[in-house]
C-alpha cells in the first residue's frame, strides 16, 4: 500500500509539472481561437502524461526499453487525442461563424433566422435567445416609431389648435385694449370661452402625459360603476338637452368594480359627452351597464351616423378627429378617446367601437370587482 501512494504521489508531481510547462508555453494559443486553446489543453494532457511517466518509471528504475514503450504509448494516444480536438476545433469554428452572423444581423437591425446550420445544444439555445431578443428589439424600435410619429402629429394639431384661439384672445384684448370693442360684455364672455377651451387642451394634455408614463393610480378601492353612469348622465343632460339629444340610461343592476373612481368617470363621461357632440339634434344617445363574463360592460350608443370603416381601427389613437365635418364640430384636440383608452386599459380592461345602424357602440369593458 505504501509503494502504490508512493507511486502515485511521484507520478502526481512529475504530472503537475509537466503539464505546467506545457501550459505556459502554450499561452499564445489559448487568446488566438477556439482551436489554439483545444490545441493547448491536448498538449498539455499528452506532456502530463509523458511526465508521469517518467517520474514513475524513474521511482521503479524500471528499464529504459520499458520507459520508452510508455512514452510511445503516451505519444500514440496523445496524436489521437490532438486529431479529435481538431476536429472539434473545425465544429467550434463554423458554429462561431453561425452566431457571428446572428449577431451581425441583430445589429443591422435584421430578425435572423430560427434555422439554419446545426449547432451544439447549448450554442443553440443562444442563437434561439438571440433571436428572440431580437424580435423583441424590432418590437420596440417600430413601437417607438409609431410613438414619435403620433407625437410629431399632436404637437402638429395641438400647435393648429392652441393658434386660433390665442390670436382670438389676442385680438379682443387689444379691440378692449383700444376702447373699440362694442358691447365689451360680449368681448368678455368671448374670453371667458377661449380660455375655457384652452384650459380643457392643457388638461387634457396633461391627463395624457400621466397615462403615457404610468403614472394613473389605480388604487384598489370598491366603485359602484351604475351609480357612477348615473352621475355622468346627470352632469352630461345640460348639454345633451342644449343640443336637442335625448340622453338615457340603464343598468342591469348593482355593478362594482375595482379601480380608481374619478378616473373611470373621467373615461366615461369622455365617450358619453364625445357620443351627445356627434349625435345629430333629435337623435338619442343610450348608455347600458350590464354584466357579462366576470367583467363590467358599460355600452354607449349614439346615432352619429356611423364612422367610415378606414377609421374605426384609429377613433383611439392621439390627436385622431377623423373627417374635417367631424372635428370641426367637436372643438376638441382629439385626445378625450385617446385618454378614455388609457385610463380603461389602466384598470386591466379594454375599449372597443362598432358601427350599427344609425350609429355606433363603444364598450368599455372592466373587471368586476
Amino acid at each position: 500500500m505504501t509503494h502504490t501512494l508512493s507511486v502515485v504521489a511521484t507520478a502526481a508531481v512529475w504530472a503537475i509539472g509537466g503539464g505546467a510547462i506545457a501550459w505556459l508555453v502554450t499561452v499564445p494559443l489559448h487568446r488566438r481561437s477556439l482551436g489554439g486553446l483545444l490545441a493547448s489543453v491536448v498538449l498539455t494532457g499528452a506532456l502530463a502524461s509523458v511526465a508521469a511517466m517518467v517520474g514513475s518509471d524513474r521511482a521503479m528504475y524500471l528499464s529504459m526499453g520499458d520507459l520508452g514503450v510508455g512514452i510511445i504509448v503516451a505519444v500514440v494516444a496523445g496524436l489521437v487525442a490532438a486529431t479529435t480536438a481538431a476536429l472539434a476545433a473545425k465544429r467550434l469554428s463554423r458554429d462561431n461563424r453561425a452566431l457571428h452572423d446572428v449577431v451581425a444581423q441583430i445589429g443591422e437591425g435584421r430578425v435572423p433566422p430560427d434555422d439554419g446550420r446545426r449547432l451544439t445544444a447549448e450554442l443553440e439555445q443562444l442563437r434561439s435567445d438571440l433571436a428572440a431578443m431580437a424580435r423583441r428589439l424590432a418590437e420596440s424600435r417600430d413601437r417607438e416609431r409609431a410613438l414619435e410619429s403620433s407625437r410629431r402629429e399632436l404637437v402638429a394639431w395641438v400647435s393648429h389648435d392652441l393658434r386660433t384661439p390665442l390670436a382670438g384672445l389676442r385680438a379682443m384684448s387689444e379691440a378692449l385694449e383700444d376702447g373699440v370693442a362694442e358691447p365689451p360684455e360680449l368681448y368678455y364672455k368671448q374670453i371667458h370661452v377661449a380660455v375655457d377651451r384652452l384650459a380643457g387642451m392643457v388638461d387634457d394634455l396633461f391627463e395624457l402625459s400621466r397615462i403615457q408614463a404610468g403614472a394613473i393610480a389605480t388604487t384598489p378601492e370598491r366603485v359602484s360603476l351604475d351609480d357612477l353612469v348615473s352621475d355622468c348622465i346627470a352632469a352630461l343632460d345640460p348639454l345633451a338637452r342644449a343640443r336637442d339629444v335625448r340622453l338615457t340610461g340603464r343598468s342591469a343592476g348593482a355593478v362594482a368594480v375595482h379601480g380608481n373612481g374619478a378616473e373611470l368617470n373621467r373615461a366615461i363621461t369622455n365617450l358619453v359627452a364625445n357620443a351627445v357632440r356627434h349625435t345629430e339634434p333629435g337623435g338619442t344617445v343610450d348608455v347600458q351597464v350590464a354584466v357579462a363574463g366576470g367583467h363590467a360592460r358599460v355600452v354607449v350608443r349614439d346615432e352619429c351616423g356611423g364612422i367610415p370603416a378606414d377609421d374605426l381601427a384609429r377613433v383611439f389613437d392621439v390627436g385622431f378627429r377623423g373627417e374635417p365635418a367631424r372635428s370641426q364640430t367637436s372643438g376638441g384636440a382629439g385626445l378625450g378617446l385617446a385618454i378614455t383608452r388609457g385610463i380603461v386599459e389602466a384598470h386591466d380592461g379594454t375599449v372597443g367601437v362598432a358601427n350599427v345602424a344609425g350609429g355606433c357602440t363603444f364598450t368599455v369593458c372592466v373587471p368586476l370587482a
